[in-house]
């Protein structure tokens, strides 16, 4: 299986509900570095995974739907925890639909599956993988 992978950031206010959370139940910010990886078993015919300047563009085009937003005030994350593992399949789902809508190239038809990891600090994180 080939990949690539790209690297973004985001940085959001949020809150938790469940006393799991302890302190985080109070509003709080948090930065993540964010790294999505692109795999497919063969390469295209350019013998590339994907162009990964699309692949930069779309991640952030992502990212900016996110960055600096207190997610509590969003609609999309009305009742829901948004947990770092949360996130992270916002972000991969997202990424799926740019790819199913063709935003990064023809290439990309054939993607296998997306990973996306947020990185919490340099001794967590967390990942959602889905097919494509």
């Amino acid at each position: 299986m080939f990949s690539i992978t790209v690297r973004d950031h985001l940085m959001v206010a949020h809150s938790f509900r469940g006393a799991v959370f302890g302190p985080a139940q109070r509003l709080h910010g948090a930065t993540f570095i964010v790294d999505a990886t692109f795999r497919r078993p063969e390469l295209d015919d350019d013998n590339i995974v994907v162009d990964i300047g699309l692949a930069t563009q779309e991640l952030g085009g992502v990212i900016a739907e996110l960055n600096y937003r207190n997610l509590d005030d969003e609609p999309a994350f009305a009742g829901t925890n948004t947990s770092t593992e949360a996130l992270a399949k916002v972000i991969a789902d997202r990424l799926a639909d740019r790819v199913h809508a063709g935003n990064l190239g023809a290439g990309a038809r054939d993607l296998s599956g997306i990973s996306v990891t947020l990185h919490e600090s340099h001794v967590a994180w967390a990942s959602y993988e889905r097919t494509l």
